[in-house]
């Protein structure tokens, strides 16, 4: 995680969410297409996987490369992810706009800002199961923002449901 400062951090804490309502990840959004996906952890440090989430370290073993206001996940901490090479990588810009601390589920949702390909929420939640058992559940509402999103049609769902399961994987991967 490379820390945003500056200019840019500036900016992105300046910017308006590009969607309404914000904070609705939990429930269904009319208008907008919906994903949750969840997968069973092998791991079964709970505090050391909320830690890995919260510190960004899921998005990057995902393959983005992760630029934040914070070194942890809080609300209103800005976040500015890329996919790819440089200038040329895809730029995702959000900003925190929830974090849920539970002695059983840890996690944030962040909100998407100007530039985002998609405009809509993204919720990542660690749960710890009544057997010890640890889940990692990811709970999206978007839509296409950008003319490249909308021509990608069912190409870009694709493209969301690919990176989602890149994120469920990671936590596993995180030692």
């Amino acid at each position: 995680m490379t820390p945003l400062t500056g200019a840019a951090r500036d900016h992105l804490s300046a910017a308006p969410f590009t969607y309404t309502p914000v904070g609705g990840t939990p429930h269904p959004q009319p208008g907008f297409q919906h994903l949750e996906r969840r997968l069973r952890l092998g791991r079964t440090d709970f505090r050391g996987a909320a830690d890995d989430l919260s510190r960004w370290r899921v998005h990057e073993r995902a393959g983005l490369h992760v630029a934040a206001s914070a070194d942890r996940a809080a609300t209103d901490v800005v976040v500015l992810m890329t996919l790819g090479i440089g200038r040329a990588g895809l730029r995702i810009p959000c900003r925190v706009v929830a974090v849920i601390d539970e002695p059983d589920r840890q996690g944030f949702s962040y909100g998407t800002l100007p530039g985002h390909p998609e405009c809509g929420e993204e919720l990542f939640v660690v749960e710890r199961q009544p057997d010890g058992t640890l889940e990692f559940v990811v709970t999206a509402f978007s839509r296409p923002a950008s003319l490249l999103a909308r021509a990608g049609g069912p190409a870009t769902r694709w493209a969301q449901r690919a990176m989602t399961d890149r994120y469920l994987r990671a936590l596993d991967q995180i030692s």
